[in-house]
């Protein structure tokens, strides 16, 4: 997912804005160039502001997403990191750990996961962990900058394991979750090879973030946006 004269490749990737084929698909190396990447996340549709935090809801879960003042240090940039909590019934039933980082001109790279899924109180899964630059993962997009209907990239590339897909199907809906009603809100088409039968639209709106998830295929989620807090803090 967060210049100096760069190779060609690396500007086909990180460098020449988000035209459609500017951003990287299948198992493309992504060439990422440290010094092409910011320090704060603030793309419009998802600004993560150390200290914000997201609460949703799905199908008797609540999921909690905060930014931490935390960095990991991938392929020489200083990502974000963000913590994923889902829990049932007050038990942990999966945590994560989200590294994602922005570039100069606004792309939002998704660089990885440690993620753990719990039963009974113990880990049962690490399924899905990858990072970038190790074992032959690749960082993907999870915003582009410059978002356009159509657009289509990949979200994350870890073969066998993490392969999922993003295209812009609008940017002009509307989504009315417990937290509010928003306007003028991008919608994703979420797909991954991985699993074919599995589609999920997702929602962004403009100074929040992600607001809905609606499974079309292969489920019947929805998970809404409860609460939302920015808080702004001190990076460590």
């Amino acid at each position: 997912m967060r210049v100096g004269l760069l190779a060609v490749a690396v500007l086909l990737f990180a460098g020449c804005g988000s035209d459609s084929t500017s951003l990287p698909k299948g198992d493309e190396p992504a060439n990422l160039e440290s010094g092409d990447f910011v320090e704060r996340i603030d793309n419009p549709y998802w600004p993560m502001a150390p200290g914000s935090k997201w609460m949703y809801r799905e199908d008797g879960q609540r999921v909690e997403v905060t930014v931490t003042n935390q960095t990991k240090e991938i392929l020489g940039i200083a990502a974000t990191v963000v913590h994923d909590v889902v829990t049932e019934d007050g038990e942990v039933v999966e945590d994560t750990y989200d590294w994602y980082a922005q570039d100069k001109d606004g792309n939002i790279w998704y660089l990885g996961e440690d993620t753990k899924e719990y039963e009974n109180g113990k880990v049962k899964s690490t399924e899905g962990s990858w990072e970038a630059g190790v074992d032959g993962a690749e960082a993907g997009i999870l915003l582009p900058a410059e978002a356009e209907v159509g657009m289509r990239y990949r979200q994350e590339y870890y073969k066998g394991e993490a392969e999922d897909v993003g295209e812009i199907l609008s940017l002009d809906e509307k989504a009315e979750v417990p937290f509010g009603s928003f306007d003028a809100v991008l919608m994703t088409k979420d797909t991954t090879p991985l699993e074919p039968d599995v589609l999920e639209h997702k929602f962004y709106a403009k100074g929040v973030g992600p607001v809905l998830v609606v499974a079309i295929s292969g489920g019947s989620g929805r998970e809404e946006l409860l609460r939302f807090r920015q808080r702004p803090t001190a990076r460590r």
